[in-house]
């Protein structure tokens, strides 16, 4: 397997091609805490998902917003991995920016996917909107890929 030329195109096509991702954040005693959740994403730099403020993450991210993603293919043959890693500051949506942040969110769903509306993620409603804005993105490079000089798998920064 070699990569492509242009990572930047990589890390895009990468997180176009998938629908979960995921979340690392910190617990209270600093260990990490990951979940998968189902993103949608604005221009690769901004994700969202759908959780419940009650959900170890969701409480997580209250207190810490710094987040790590992980966005791969699991499906890939050994050896031909991809993956993006992106650095971010997580939050919940305010509820006055619910109708912008929703129609961005799930302007593209996947099929079977849920478009929230506003009124879905508010008031006694069980789920609420987050986001992830991204702080930088690097994509994996394997050791036996040509381009790597080291021989050992490493990570590339990348402005997608």
């Amino acid at each position: 397997m070699n990569l492509p030329d242009d990572l930047n195109e990589l890390a895009r096509a990468i997180i176009d091609a998938n629908r979960y991702m995921t979340l690392g954040t910190t617990e209270p005693d600093t260990r990490p805490r990951l979940s998968p959740v189902y993103f949608t994403h604005a221009d690769h730099r901004t994700f969202y998902w759908v959780s419940s403020p009650t959900a170890r993450h969701s409480r997580n991210i209250e207190v810490r917003p710094e987040v790590a993603l992980a966005i791969y293919d699991s499906t890939a043959e050994i050896g031909d991995g991809r993956c993006v890693y992106i650095d971010a500051t997580a939050s919940i949506v305010p509820d006055e920016e619910l109708p912008q942040r929703c129609a961005e969110a799930f302007a593209n769903v996947a099929p079977g996917a849920t478009a929230f509306q506003p009124e879905q993620l508010t008031g006694d409603a069980r789920l609420r909107l987050y986001l992830a804005h991204a702080t930088s993105h690097e994509v994996h490079v394997p050791g036996r890929d040509p381009s790597n000089e080291s021989g050992i798998d490493t990570r590339r920064q990348v402005t997608p």
